[in-house]
């Protein structure tokens, strides 16, 4: 049976994407784990894996192709042997144009089953009733019209470790395939995530309608000399977060002079004991240390490590700290995770890590989703001091600034040290003036006298 390959979600804020390129040709077989595509999200290229086997009987969506919809179909998948049913066509949707789905979505024409619904998309909702005679069916489990239990690699070798019967499972992902969250969800023994039921099309009005929002205000014309840059996905996205948070989240910011000259001190002591070469090397950076001092602050302030909502403020257990990298398409935030609980050597290497997978889009998404913390150091471009703005949902943001030598008083007189600028951002609905004041003098304390990180 013919089923449509749906564009998937790869991230939380991922609406659509771009299909970087096929790693498998029409005609190709497929087998449940092969890598079908790259997708081009809103915060790197990701490779897309195929959840069924058989035969890829037809490309909808080709290569390059920008914009296109989460759960639009890109492809159609065959069994061995089968036609690829008449209807499928070829395009993409980009920038709004192109093909359009009876719905008006800015999607391709979709293979139709004899009923007259997409051949293996999810239901969706949708405003104005259906026709009579075209009710939705109801949303299926696993399980396939052949028998076939629809999973992903992941939730297979899951439930096959953790003795779980897939087909008592109920699927949560497209086409009610069974994913990770799923099978966590069997594990707890609260069972698998079910889908939401199907709304009555002719269901009464619970609430007055939302008023329209007025529309954007058009940008003035450029009559100067000037090219276009098109927005990337990742701009986009980078654009209506901050815009959000500086719009929602009450800003509240702390500044405080650290000297540096004992952490620079104990930075190069340790790096001049360190293996040059070999499974122990390391090379620590300012950041690095930085990092786990942050890290051991939170650990003492658990109320800074947290998350608003309107019913409560969430704290973390665990101290994952994001770390801004920039990248030729804008900015990412690798996390640390339990950075208190690591050694310096281990924070560097791993950060070294994921930056250069950062800077190369071969990020896995939890490798820079979630995180309680973040850090963005401007140091290396010489920055004499900034405040950051809140990375949602956390609620606090760490700018660190160039360490640069600086007259200081001590015991009376004139000195000179090495001293940074740090600003603390944090969301006054979670965190308080005095307790981002505490936070940062202790954090200040830590820096200046780097030796407790090594207890």
């Amino acid at each position: 049976m013919a089923t449509n390959i749906l564009m998937p979600a790869l991230s939380p804020t991922m609406t659509e994407g771009t299909l970087a390129r096929w790693l498998k040709k029409e005609g190709d077989t497929v087998k449940s784990g092969d890598i079908l595509a790259e997708i081009e999200t809103d915060k790197a290229t990701m490779e897309f894996e195929a959840v069924d086997e058989g035969v890829l009987g037809k490309i909808l969506v080709p290569d390059g192709s920008e914009g296109v919809k989460v759960n639009a179909p890109i492809g159609i998948m065959i069994e061995e042997g089968e036609a690829v049913p008449s209807g499928a066509t070829n395009g993409a949707a980009k920038g709004g144009e192109g093909n359009t789905s009876p719905s008006g979505s800015p999607a391709l024409e979709a293979v139709k089953d004899s009923g007259g619904k997409v051949a293996g998309a999810a239901e969706q909702p949708v405003p104005a009733p259906q026709p009579k005679g075209s009710a939705a069916p109801a949303a299926s489990s696993g399980g396939g019209s052949n028998g076939r239990v629809f999973a992903s690699p992941l939730a297979r070798r899951m439930a096959e470790q953790a003795g779980i019967d897939l087909g008592a499972v109920q699927g949560s992902g497209p086409n009610g395939r069974i994913v990770k969250a799923d099978i966590e969800a069997a594990q707890k023994g609260g069972g698998a995530a079910k889908p939401a039921a199907a709304q009555p099309a002719a269901a009464p009005a619970a609430a007055p309608q939302a008023e329209a929002p007025k529309p954007a205000p058009k940008a003035p014309a450029i009559t100067a000399p000037h090219k276009a840059i098109p927005n990337s996905s990742m701009r986009k996205v980078i654009a209506r977060r901050l815009s959000e948070s500086k719009q929602t989240v009450p800003h509240f910011y702390v500044s405080m002079d650290i000297q540096l000259d004992a952490l620079l001190k104990l930075r190069a002591d340790l790096n001049a004991r360190a293996p040059k070469d070999g499974a122990g090397a390391f090379k620590l950076s300012v950041n690095d240390l930085v990092i786990k001092a942050a890290a051991a602050t939170l650990r003492k302030f658990p109320n800074v490590n947290a998350t608003w909502t309107d019913d409560a403020i969430i704290q973390y257990d665990d101290v994952d700290i994001s770390v801004a990298v920039s990248i030729p398409e804008g900015l990412i935030t690798p996390i640390v995770r339990k950075a208190d609980q690591k050694g310096l050597a281990t924070i560097s290497n791993e950060m070294k890590d994921l930056a250069a997978r950062a800077k190369s889009g071969k990020l896995k998404p939890e490798e820079f989703q979630g995180g309680g913390f973040s850090i963005s150091n401007m140091g290396m471009f010489g920055v004499k001091d900034f405040a950051a703005i809140i990375n949602p949902p956390q609620a606090g943001i760490l700018a660190v600034s160039a360490g640069e030598q600086r007259p200081v008083v001590k015991d009376g007189a004139l000195a000179v040290a090495t001293v940074m600028t740090c600003t603390l951002s944090v969301d006054h609905r979670v965190v308080d003036g005095a307790l981002a004041a505490e936070w940062l003098a202790s954090f200040k304390k830590t820096v200046e006298d780097p030796l407790s990180l090594m207890l």
